[in-house]
């Protein structure tokens, strides 16, 4: 009976078949070449037996050595080469190469005693390698190993919402307890978990798109910008997949842009503030003693100086938001007395515009949760907007009334008007029409902020338009006895209501894998 070899005495590292693969090479060496001088000894010899002559014997000798020699390397070469064509195989089958060498099968008796089995099994193993089965057949690379080479982020939540997979391409943070949480930045919108919350039974499948959603920046330093795509299968063991298409080319430019116009906006509130004082100081010491067009005039330079003004606070309003430190607090007051805030700068803007405002806010109305500089931000917003996409004489509507447990605001126009695919990108960050760009100036965040503002609040904001026939903007808000328990909880700050509704406010840890 044969002995078997203990598994111990195989190599059973790669520098262990460095070092044996280097003693086997050096003994076959000088084993070939022994038993090379040996054979052409015996040639010699023999033909000395049998009485060749002296020059007949040397021109055999010579053939006889040249043919040993060949074939002792053909033999060599043929025992050397293979550990070496072995592991090239397999490294072409690992990157895709095609190629019509089949893989060998690392659990042979040659490669284990050769220790050539770790190497291959280490190619094997690698990222993007194919499956060798017992008998070294080739299976197709697994899909982890493809989905990891992609640049496109995908992640899979079960019917429970637990994240139960994701690529090396996903933006994943972790909280203390170790539990995995996609770090994306869904500003102002529901995420993925909300959105999937609302779906009804009915639903069997799905899509949801976000466009433009950054990474959170509390968990993962990196800035990175993605569009999303959700989908969702009722009842499939990952119930929602959802893929994130990198296009941080197309928007960190826009985001690094704001950042500079956010530092500059912050250095000019100052200035502009100053200008604003002056011009009140000079309408006060000048009435009464202006002629012609003078009056005229004056009120136009203190309109645009507060619209500069409006521009100024709502980009540094829109970095703030974006970074998460649009916490407000909300305290109970009124639409009435909001809007009074605002009331003679909205007036005198329209009268500059030839516009007409009709103002239909009961006194009656419930009181609101509100931050009364967010919100007369928000009207001023929707008057000035109105003002600038309305007819010349054209009137603008702002009315209020209760509806369930808010207070509706709107604002209605006859003017110009949005076609549906203006509509639907209206509340993006930086969005603006070709036409609304050469027709009227802006920066295209007014509506962003405002949608931001009343998110916020726990309220809504929604548009009806129609082309040439005007536009109607409207907004909630709480009624203030409806979300008073829950503000005096938290002090009056906003993250009750904002929890409630599914906004941006999350309570991870910072945790990065």
């Amino acid at each position: 009976m044969a002995v078997k070899k203990p598994a111990d005495a195989y190599p059973a590292t790669i520098r262990e078949f460095k070092e044996r693969y280097k003693a086997s090479s050096i003994s076959l060496i000088i084993s070939l070449a022994i038993g090379a001088s040996m054979l052409q000894t015996i040639v010699v010899l023999f033909m000395r037996e049998v009485g060749l002559d002296g020059d007949l014997q040397v021109a055999i000798s010579l053939i006889v050595a040249a043919g040993v020699n060949i074939a002792a390397i053909l033999i060599l070469f043929r025992l050397l080469k293979r550990p070496l064509y072995e592991i090239l195989a397999a490294l072409a089958h690992k990157t895709g190469e095609l190629t019509t060498t089949t893989p060998s099968n690392p659990n042979t008796k040659y490669h284990e005693r050769t220790g050539l089995k770790h190497i291959l099994q280490a190619i094997y193993d690698s990222q993007n390698a194919p499956d060798i089965d017992s008998k070294g057949t080739t299976q197709q690379p697994s899909l982890d190993a493809a989905l990891n080479n992609t640049s496109c982020g995908i992640i899979m939540y079960d019917q429970e919402g637990r994240l139960i997979g994701a690529n090396k391409a996903a933006p994943i943070a972790y909280t203390q307890e170790g539990e995995p949480f996609l770090a994306l930045n869904f500003v102002g919108d529901d995420d993925i978990a909300a959105w999937t919350a609302s779906l009804t039974d009915k639903v069997i499948n799905t899509e949801k798109r976000w466009q433009r959603v950054g990474i959170d920046t509390r968990y993962v330093k990196k800035s990175r910008f993605y569009d999303v795509i959700a989908s969702y299968e009722r009842g499939a063991r990952a119930e929602v997949v959802v893929v994130l298409v990198d296009q941080s080319d197309r928007y960190l430019p826009e985001e690094e842009d704001l950042n500079f116009i956010a530092f500059a906006a912050h250095e000019l509130r100052g200035p502009i503030t100053v200008i604003r004082g002056y011009l009140d100081i000079l309408e006060q010491e000048l009435t009464g003693r202006l002629t012609d067009d003078q009056p005229e005039l004056l009120n136009r330079l203190s309109v645009s100086a507060s619209r500069l003004s409006s521009y100024v606070g709502n980009i540094l309003n829109v970095a703030k938001y974006d970074r998460h430190h649009l916490q407000t607090h909300l305290y109970e007051d009124t639409i009435g007395a909001i809007y009074a805030t605002i009331a003679d700068d909205m007036a005198l803007r329209a009268q500059t515009q030839h516009r007409l405002l009709n103002i239909s806010i009961p006194d009656d109305l419930p009181t609101v949760a509100a931050d009364r500089g967010s919100i007369s931000e928000v009207l001023g917003n929707l008057i000035d907007n109105a003002i600038k996409y309305s007819f010349e004489g054209g009137v603008i509507e702002v009315s209020a009334t209760a509806k369930g447990d808010f207070v509706e605001v709107s604002v209605k126009d006859n003017g110009i008007g949005m076609p549906a695919n203006v509509v639907s990108n209206l509340f993006r960050k930086f969005y603006r029409s070709h036409r609304s760009r050469e027709a009227v100036a802006g920066t295209g965040i007014g509506l962003y902020i405002s949608k931001a503002y009343v998110e916020s609040h726990g309220g809504s904001i929604a548009v009806v338009s129609r082309e040439n026939e005007g536009s109607t903007f409207t907004f909630t808000l709480p009624i203030y006895s409806t979300v008073s328990d829950k503000l005096l909880e938290d002090g009056q700050l906003n993250q009750g209501l904002v929890r409630k509704g599914g906004g941006w406010i999350k309570n991870h840890a910072m945790y990065r894998r």
